[in-house]
């Protein structure tokens, strides 16, 4: 709290937060798994066609689903934000942000809407890269502080629980 000029320079818009180690890492392991199920489905002399097809299959439906672990993020431009998740797109105007959490242990940023609800915006997370985390969160809840200032609801002063160390 002492740190209160910390405020990150505002990036030009448009901004892609997203996990980028952790998506390396799904992504290659995704890859990398086809390759070796469809090796072994090869070179395995004793498995029929159809046998050989669904080491094939099963070996692309894993990296389809590390794929989808590796789609989230968080698209901010001057209209607003997009959240990216596994299995869910949603747009945001600036003024439906009313707050951008990412408290100690959070698994990914949170961001409380002007409807009363919380989204989840697991383009931001903590997983391998926290620093990297932080600073994202830090910048997206400029943003919105920057961008939202025109909206009915403005809660400035309560938005300052980010990690500290």
């Amino acid at each position: 709290m002492s740190d209160s000029p910390q405020l990150p320079v505002l990036p030009a818009l448009p901004v892609t937060f997203r996990p980028g180690r952790t998506r390396a890492v799904l992504l290659t392991a995704g890859a990398a798994i086809f390759v070796v199920i469809t090796t072994v489905a090869v070179l395995l002399e004793k498995l029929s066609p159809g046998e050989r097809l669904s080491f094939v299959f099963t070996a692309a439906l894993l990296l389809g689903v590390l794929v989808l672990l590796a789609r989230p993020k968080v698209v901010a431009d001057e209209s607003g934000v997009t959240v990216v998740n596994i299995a869910s797109r949603r747009r945001l105007a600036w003024a439906e942000i009313l707050q951008v959490n990412l408290r100690p242990g959070d698994p990914w940023v949170f961001l409380d809407l002007s409807d009363g609800t919380s989204l989840a915006a697991l383009g931001i997370q903590p997983g391998i890269a926290k620093q990297h985390a932080i600073n994202d969160a830090r910048t997206l809840r400029a943003l919105a502080e920057t961008r939202s200032t025109g909206g009915s609801d403005s809660r400035d002063g309560e938005q300052h629980d980010e990690h500290h160390g």
